[in-house]
């Protein structure tokens, strides 16, 4: 059974669905990192570059958005005719369009950019200069995807576009008749607005978490849904049968069900298997890696039945773990090798099947001849590992410090700079395995080093997670030791 958790109270606004005890998504919406996917603007060029057939757009947010001429309505409405004809045909600098957020900023990237605005509904989406139709690929009948096109030409204008959401197959025509009345209406509201607008800017935003949870509420022909906000619950029951529970425990909601640890894990780089196997997961800005191994599973008979066993659990956690991370763009999996085809074939299998769950396009590639799966993973926001963490500011998002023996031959070095100076003592404050290393057993390396420089060295230990050391000050060895004696 379903379960969906909200938790609306806080300025973090968070979401879980379960399937039994197992969270099959999380969504998290931090203000910071607010996604401004679908939002819509009143943008202008700013700079046309012909080699890269795109231009750069200013939506009034800092970062110029990056718009590609495909995505412009002038080439989508006259593409027959004009497929070989650079951007420069189509806009210019200066001029003023609106746009429609397809991807987020992420790092020095604006946002990306598309022109061809997309208004969402229950059973359609509405492109007012599309110019085609589509049909969901999970309506699979031939006959009815034939029904649905010729229903949608008698709708549309020439130069608009519809895609048929998969709910439009179980409706009536005139649900989806009205339902694209509405979206028109909608869309001239905010024509009407822009016309209105001097200068590059919002005109209309998006609630990205709302219309997540009412995209996952509307797919639930069944279970339990729980929030801790009245409000909220007042509202999503206008949009479902199924009865919204309040919860009004002391305790906060993710933590009375366990999701917090289910957060906490999902930040982990190692991820464990029921069985002793585990997952390695290395994310890098251009694509994600997953590492399979075996742990302390051996299997019962041969290596074999132990290798096939151990990448069948792998695939369906690692589909489950991308899920909830959100991770996406490439993905490269390291399954334990499999020499028989007939193997990998059932492992991809498998993990075509869970990412069939999963509300974003994905494309399983094959294996690689060295047994690395590849995927592919639409990517619109950032995944959870961006939005909720920071670089750590001793290794830089690299996961590895320098070793303190690394950090001591450094300081060797750099007091080899000051020998034959004026100065009697050093005075240095050290992380203890810095100091240890450095001075040696019975402090032999120390003693040899001050001989060498002729120069005291005066160590003040702190203790620390981190190994580190600072050059103090040099001067005096009695000032030097007072002084550390008064300031430390």
């Amino acid at each position: 059974m379903y379960k969906l958790i909200i938790n609306h109270l806080t300025r973090e606004k968070r979401f879980a669905l379960l399937d039994g005890n197992a969270p099959i998504k999380l969504f998290i919406d931090q203000p910071k990192h607010h996604s401004s996917v679908g939002d819509i603007y009143l943008g202008r060029v700013e700079k046309v570059l012909p080699g890269m057939n795109a231009a750069f757009v200013d939506i009034g947010e800092g970062k110029n958005g990056y718009l590609h001429r495909d995505k412009l309505v002038a080439f989508v409405q006259r593409k027959e005719e004009n497929l070989s004809q650079q951007i420069t045909s189509f806009v210019h600098q200066g001029e003023k369009l609106l746009v429609q957020v397809e991807k987020d900023a992420a790092g020095t990237k604006g946002p990306r950019l598309t022109n061809i605005i997309e208004l969402t509904g229950d059973h359609l989406i509405y492109m007012p200069e599309g110019k085609y139709i589509a049909i969901s690929k999970k309506i699979a009948d031939s006959r009815i995807r034939k029904k649905i096109r010729l229903f949608g030409l008698q709708l549309k204008e020439e130069q608009e576009g519809l895609i048929f959401r998969t709910s439009s197959e179980a409706e009536s025509d005139s649900v989806i008749a009205d339902e694209l009345s509405n979206l028109r209406a909608e869309y001239e509201k905010i024509l009407q607005k822009a016309r209105s607008m001097k200068k590059p800017g919002k005109v209309l935003e998006q609630n990205a978490f709302l219309d997540e949870l009412l995209r996952e509420i509307k797919k639930l022909d069944s279970g339990e849904i729980l929030t801790d906000d009245l409000s909220l619950k007042n509202l999503l029951q206008k949009h479902t049968e199924i009865p919204i529970k309040l919860y009004t425990g002391k305790e906060n909601i993710f933590s009375a069900y366990k999701l917090d640890y289910e957060i906490e894990k999902a930040l982990k780089r190692v991820v464990w298997l029921n069985n002793g196997a585990y997952l390695i997961f290395d994310e890098a800005e251009a694509l994600t890696i997953i590492d399979v191994n075996t742990g302390k599973f051996s299997g019962k008979n041969d290596l074999q039945e132990t290798v096939v066993k151990t990448n069948e659990w792998a695939a369906a956690e690692a589909a489950r773990q991308i899920r909830l991370r959100d991770i996406a763009g490439m993905i490269l999996i390291d399954f334990i090798d499999m020499k028989d085809d007939q193997d990998r074939k059932h492992i991809m299998d498998i993990i075509e099947a869970e990412l069939k769950k999963d509300d974003r396009r994905t494309n399983v590639i094959g294996f690689t001849p060295l047994g690395i799966l590849q995927l592919t993973r639409k990517k619109t926001k950032q995944a959870m590992s961006e939005a909720l963490t920071v670089k750590c500011p001793s290794c830089d998002g690299t996961g590895r410090i320098l070793s303190p023996e690394t950090l001591v031959f450094r300081l060797e070095r750099e007091l080899w700079e000051h020998r034959g100076g004026d100065a009697e003592a050093v005075l240095i404050e050290a992380s203890e395995d810095v100091e240890r290393i450095f001075s040696g057993a019975d402090k032999v390396h120390k003693k040899r080093i001050e001989e060498m420089l002729q120069l005291e060295v005066i160590f003040h230990v702190e203790k620390s997670a981190l190994p580190y050391y600072e050059i103090r000050r040099f001067g005096n060895a009695a000032d030097l030791m007072i002084g550390a004696k008064i300031n430390f």
